[in-house]
Parts: C-alpha cells; sequence; structure tokens
C-alpha cells in the first residue's frame, strides 16, 4: 500500500538563528529531533523507508515565525522554501512541499505562495497560528487566502504558541513546566486552531471563497468531537450563517492524522469527517513514523477507505501522480 504523510517537518539555520532567542518552543524535542528537521537527505529517507513511507510532503516548523519582524519572517520563510525546493528537486518521486509564508505581510506572502506553486511546483502553504495577535479571518489577511484560491492549492492550518496575553491568562501560576506544555501540544494550541477553524468560517470567509480548502491535523484539533454541540448553539445567533456549520467543515476542510495514533478520535473523525477527508500525517520527528506506520496497519476500515486515507485523499488535494 502507498503511503503519503503531509505534516513532516523540517527547519533550517536560517530559521533557527532567526528564533533562537524566542523561547525554548523554537528549539522543541531535543537534540534528536533537531538532527532529524535539519536533515532533508539520507537519514529522513532511511526513517521513511524504515516504516514503509512513500512520500513526505514538507513543511517548515516555524511556530515563531509570527514574532519575527515581518521583513525577517519574509526572508527566513523564502529561504526555508527554496531549501525545500531543492530536496524535492533532489528526491521528486519521496518529496513535495508547502510553503511557508511570512503573513505578517499579507501581500508578500500572497507573491511568494504563487512563486511556489507556479515556480517551484508546490503543493500548498502552512500558516502557523495567530499573527500580530490577529486570527487568520482578518480582512486583512484575505490576499493570501484569495491566492491560495485562484492557485487551487490547501492551506494547512498549524498551530502554535498562543500570544502572551492568552497564555499568562490561560496558563500561568502552574508547577514548572506544566503550563507551558499544557498551553501548546498539552492541549491549547489544538483547541486554539480549532476555535481558529471556527473563527473562519463565521467570517463568512468560505462564502467569500468556497473553492478554498484548509487542512487541520491532530485529527480535526478538537472540531470532529464538538461540531455538532457548535452547530446546535451557532444556528441560534443573532445572524445566522448561510449555510449549516458542518456544510462548511464537510465541504472546505481536510484532517489529518498527525501525531494521533489511538482509536477512540480516530473513530470519531471517521464518523463525522468521514473516509474521503482524512488524511495519514505522522508529524515527523515529533512523532516517529512506526508509530504512525503500525497505527495505520491497525485501523478498522475497509480496505478501499484505508488506500485513501493513506494515500488517496493526499494525490486528489494535492494533485499528486497516482
Amino acid at each position: 500500500m502507498k503511503v503519503i504523510t503531509l505534516e513532516e517537518h523540517y527547519t533550517t539555520p536560517m530559521y533557527l538563528e532567526a528564533t533562537k532567542n524566542l523561547g525554548p518552543e523554537g528549539q522543541a524535542g531535543g537534540e534528536e529531533v533537531a538532527r532529524k528537521q535539519a536533515d532533508l537527505g539520507d537519514e529522513r529517507l532511511a526513517d521513511m523507508d524504515a516504516a514503509g513511507i512513500d512520500m513526505q510532503v514538507l513543511s517548515l516548523s516555524g511556530i515563531l515565525l509570527d514574532a519575527l519582524d515581518p521583513a525577517t519572517a519574509t526572508a527566513v520563510a523564502r529561504d526555508a522554501n527554496d531549501r525545500a525546493a531543492q530536496a524535492v528537486q533532489d528526491h521528486p518521486d519521496r518529496f513535495a512541499a508547502f510553503a511557508a509564508l511570512g503573513v505578517q505581510e499579507p501581500e508578500t506572502a500572497a507573491d511568494e505562495l504563487r512563486r511556489c506553486v507556479r515556480e517551484l511546483g508546490f503543493r500548498g502553504a502552512i500558516v502557523n497560528g495567530t499573527a500580530g495577535g490577529l486570527f487568520l479571518d482578518h480582512p486583512r489577511f484575505l490576499p493570501v487566502f484569495q491566492a491560495a484560491q485562484d492557485l487551487g492549492v490547501p492551506v494547512y492550518l498549524h498551530p502554535a504558541p498562543p500570544p502572551p496575553p492568552v497564555r499568562d491568562a490561560y496558563y500561568g501560576g502552574l508547577p514548572d513546566g506544566y503550563g507551558a506544555v499544557l498551553s501548546i501540544a498539552g492541549w491549547g494550541w489544538h483547541v486554539e486552531t480549532g476555535l481558529h477553524a471556527l473563527r473562519l468560517i463565521v467570517s463568512g470567509l468560505f462564502d467569500r471563497l468556497p473553492g478554498l480548502q484548509i487542512i487541520i491535523g491532530h485529527m480535526g484539533e478538537n472540531l470532529p468531537f464538538s461540531l455538532a454541540r457548535a452547530e446546535s448553539v451557532l444556528s441560534r445567533a443573532p445572524k445566522p450563517l448561510a449555510r449549516p456549520l458542518s456544510d462548511y467543515f464537510h465541504a472546505n476542510f481536510h484532517v489529518t492524522t498527525s501525531g494521533y495514533f489511538t482509536l477512540p478520535p480516530f473513530l470519531c473523525a471517521l464518523e463525522v469527517v468521514g473516509a474521503d477527508r482524512l488524511l495519514f500525517s505522522v508529524d515527523y520527528p515529533f512523532s516517529t513514523n512506526p508509530q504512525g506506520r503500525t497505527f495505520l496497519d491497525s485501523l478498522p476500515v475497509a480496505p478501499a477507505d484505508k488506500e485513501k486515507i493513506a494515500h488517496g485523499n493526499a494525490e486528489r488535494l494535492l494533485g499528486l501522480t497516482p
């Protein structure tokens, strides 16, 4: 069975240098993870081969990109994209890529996305959390989403550390280490990304750009579990949405398995999202390829659905050759 993964991270010397004084999140995972992120060649390919993974869609591990000044963020993103493009050129049957974007300069970010797709052959973009304290439903970011729709490529909405006021209010005052972990992968950035997805819907973004496709990871960032509740309550809002909330979710969102390797959240996502919009991902190297592959092989789904999740949906969404 062919296997494609699409939340698989790398980093660059320029990104690490630019973010080295911005907090522990920039160096998360320890020395082994840092080494694996830096490698876009033999070690990464060996890790893929050992788990039977045919292709990774590369994305910059850029959760602190928003903390940089706009010009630096733009330069760091462009450098990262050029490095990923070289890896794809060197191994076109093993790697594809999502464009990193410094969304602090939305028009420039849209231009970079166009360059990456039209000139470098990238398959979409990845954006991280909020930008300058704003969620990406703010009108100033519309050029990025407009470019993605025009190009026919998806945007992967990835979590990032919360803005300082949120971090202090929600995660302050806890024993050493717990607040920081809870604010990111332990809980906070998953629910924030779920909220972010809901904000994109209720802002009317998909009424304006009905063809725009968004990918969210981590088995749907808690949205599949709570979608029916959110739809029920939002239907009573003073200005109802043009369509039911779930209609937007099913028409404009795709969900990956990244970093989630237990059955209950998968079954919930499968029931709510459906096999046609679920995509296998590992979250390499923060999770390991054997972890992900063992989970994929164990899924209690029909063979045709497993093929969709393992590679077919990614091929269709990203325009990859079957």
